[in-house]
């Protein structure tokens, strides 16, 4: 059995796509590219593919037919040859007319960074609006490049007389175009009708008393494994299924989830994980998810995630920080996580002891107990800012207020008196003007 085992496992690793890896370095500051360079590798191993080597030019401006020279494209299809490589992922995005010539010059499948991206989109979709997102930004992308993808078929079929004098590609072509704008249009309004259902569902969250929180940052930060700790730690005994996927990989993760954190001696919360970001996110992508990342902007705190072993980490936070401005949470409140931080410690570049606070900024790592207790304390202390002590005497006819403040603050004493119940808690400056006759 285990032989057999092995043979079906070197079986699936060989149907796996061999790739050959290009890029253009126009001008651009070479640490910048070659970090670009090495996260189209991470993204080519996320889309389950092996990538066998890398071409890279350096060049003052792009060849319009090919992007790259003719010297290069002829060491691209050396490369294919010689590693028996199945496509050409290239790390920039190609026009149409790029990706006929250089198919018909490589004689393999040829794709760019734009394509790779929703592919893995593609894979790992798992609800239906994540889905129907996909299928919308994928659409989008293939629309303008039809024509280049049929100069297979004939355009020289309108004979004399024939009530068409189009040939069959540009047939083809027109019957494309037309079914996909008319599921673009499906598609839309499918998505629509999810918005308001998403819509009636924010709805409800925001009129919980608990403060909204959530995570981003770029891919592969770790924000799942930052929500998987807190559930749990701070969740139900039988909590594996409140868990999301947690994985090494880039986008492991599309679908927002949202979960209850109730730590004890800690602030109460609704934690949301999100799509993590990425350079050149494509736009067709961006539009798509756009309803899914505004979830972003009703948060009360940010909670941005950076890899800190990650030696590209400070462009990771400039793209979620242009990323968050985007879509208009750029104002919101933020704790900076610098997860991994063990990995740099256990490599000697680093002498923190984890959990490490400073300001809002902690360092840790995001399976160790500690900093995520620590990450709480963090937590209470921002959202506390603000807040001023009081004490209560509601009444007992007003019960549900002290169950109101008993679910979104942390009591700091409660004394049943024969007037009413006398609370000392710590209010926002809403709840102090909407409880002041009851302060006592």
């Amino acid at each position: 059995m285990e032989g057999t085992k092995f043979m079906i496992d070197i079986k699936m690793k060989e149907e796996k796509k061999r790739a050959v890896l290009v890029g253009i370095n126009v001008d651009e500051d070479m640490d910048k590219f070659e970090a670009s360079m090495r996260e189209l590798k991470g993204l080519v191993k996320a889309a389950d593919m092996v990538p066998t080597s890398t071409v890279t030019q350096n060049a003052s401006a792009i060849t319009q037919a090919t992007l790259i020279g003719s010297g290069k494209v002829d060491e691209v299809k050396q490369r294919i040859l010689y590693e028996d490589a199945d496509v050409a992922i290239f790390n920039q995005t190609l026009t149409p007319m790029q990706i006929r010539n250089l198919s018909k010059l490589l004689d393999v499948e040829v794709i760019d960074r734009t394509a790779l991206i929703l592919e893995i989109f593609e894979k790992r979709a798992r609800t239906k609006e994540a889905r129907l997102q996909v299928e919308s930004a994928s659409l989008q992308y293939l629309l303008p490049r039809l024509a280049h993808m049929r100069e297979g078929l004939s355009r020289q079929g309108g004979a004399s007389g024939s009530k068409s004098s189009k040939g069959a590609g540009e047939k083809k072509i027109e019957l494309d175009k037309r079914h996909i704008e008319h599921r673009l249009s499906e598609v839309r309004r499918e998505l629509d009708a999810l918005d308001k259902e998403r819509a009636t569902q924010r709805n409800k969250r925001l009129s919980s008393p608990l403060p909204r929180i959530s995570l981003v940052g770029y891919t592969n930060a770790g924000k799942s494994t930052i929500m998987n700790s807190l559930i749990s730690m701070y969740s139900e005994a039988n909590n594996d299924s409140k868990k999301v996927l947690e994985e090494n990989m880039l986008f492991a993760t599309l679908d927002t989830t949202v979960r209850k954190i109730e730590a004890d001696n800690h602030q109460k919360f609704l934690l949301s994980d999100t799509v993590g970001f990425i350079d050149d996110l494509p736009t067709t992508l961006v539009k798509a998810f756009r309803t899914t990342l505004e979830e972003i902007k009703y948060a009360d705190l940010l909670i941005h995630v950076i890899d800190y072993s990650d030696d590209d980490n400070a462009r990771h936070m400039e793209v979620t920080d242009r990323t968050l401005s985007e879509i208009g949470a750029g104002n919101i409140p933020k704790i900076y996580v610098f997860n991994k931080t063990d990995i740099e410690i256990e490599k000697g570049t680093s002498t923190l002891e984890i959990p490490y606070v400073r300001d809002n900024r902690i360092y840790m790592s995001a399976k160790d107990e500690k900093s995520i207790d620590e990450l709480c304390s963090l937590i209470d202390k921002v959202i506390l800012e603000g807040r001023q002590k009081t004490t209560l005497l509601i009444p007992y006819s007003d019960g549900n207020i002290v169950s109101y403040l008993n679910e979104k603050y942390i009591v700091d004493a409660c004394e049943y008196l024969e007037d009413g119940s006398k609370l000392t808690v710590c209010l926002d400056k809403e709840d102090l003007s909407k409880f002041k006759k009851y302060t006592f």
